[in-house]
């Protein structure tokens, strides 16, 4: 087998696993002045068991709505026009909106950009992260509060039963975005999709929560789709990554192959972008 085939290939695949998540042929419309666009074109990706797989593009590329597709919550604006979205072997397009709700949370979960505009700024840290057991399994949120915890502390948050009584605002941005994982991570579900979750951290703190993410993956098989515009985020964290651009996925590859042999013009273009990964501050940082 050549170094190429070799760097491009998914173990899981060829083990005929069936993924985690398979988006075919994905087709978003938005409206604008009530004329429907075509914003997002033909998108196919799959993550596979236990995989990392990051989306990257610049702002506008179509990577966030195809992402909020997969989980049946587009704006009202937009709507899906064409394609299938399998979650294992559930056809996601095809749930009643009473059936998402079981699924979103139970099965495939979101992680926002912005954790501080997520969370409730007059609910205790520790109720937001035990809700989604609550409502799922309707127990009452006093009795998982030690659920809570025992999540927190999952996540690396130091003096977990003094950090669950305390208000987002008393929690670092780092803090915050630990928290955030954790609601996601409360009914251990299948899928993770994190929208850009390390945008408005510091180097440091971004560091961290991407060991987060490899950490919670190799421990639990959770698979995760990254959406990221940071081609040196992808290249700490993902094992598999899709390039869009305009709407269209227009490279897809390992990360190792990504990095080594960028086949089109604007994949080489974000790598010339891209500061070193090697500079002394990401060596610290990591």
């Amino acid at each position: 087998m050549s170094v190429e085939n070799h760097h491009d290939r998914r173990v899981h695949e060829e083990e005929g696993k069936r993924p985690t998540l398979e988006v075919r042929d994905l087709n978003i419309e938005f409206s604008r002045r009530r004329v429907w666009t075509s914003v997002v074109h033909d998108v196919s990706l799959k993550v596979m068991p236990g995989e990392i797989v990051g989306v990257i593009g610049e702002s506008g590329s179509g990577k966030t709505l195809s992402a909020l597709a997969a989980l049946r919550l587009l704006p009202k604006q937009a709507r899906v026009a064409k394609g299938s979205v399998m979650l294992g072997d559930v056809d996601v397009l095809a749930q009643s909106d009473k059936a998402m709700r079981d699924l979103r949370g139970n099965r495939m979960a979101l992680i926002p950009q912005d954790a501080m505009q997520s969370l409730n700024p007059t609910m205790r840290v520790g109720l937001q992260v035990a809700e989604p057991i609550s409502l799922h399994r309707g127990t009452p949120l006093k009795s998982v509060a030690a659920a809570a915890v025992k999540l927190l502390e999952t996540v690396g948050i130091t003096r977990p039963e003094l950090r669950a009584r305390a208000f987002p605002h008393q929690f670092s941005g780092g803090m915050q975005q630990r928290a955030m994982i954790a609601m996601g991570l409360a009914l251990a579900p299948d899928l993770l999709i994190a929208d850009e979750p390390t945008t408005a951290l510091d180097v440091t703190v971004q560091a961290q929560v991407l060991k987060l993410l490899r950490d919670i993956r190799d421990a639990s098989g959770t698979s995760i789709l990254f959406i990221t515009h940071d081609l040196g985020v992808v290249a700490e964290l993902c094992d598999w990554v899709y390039v869009m651009r305009h709407g269209r996925i227009v490279e897809q590859g390992s990360v190792a192959r990504i990095f080594t042999d960028p086949r089109q013009d604007y994949t080489q273009m974000l790598l010339a972008a891209t500061p070193s990964l090697h500079s002394p501050l990401t060596k610290e940082a990591i």
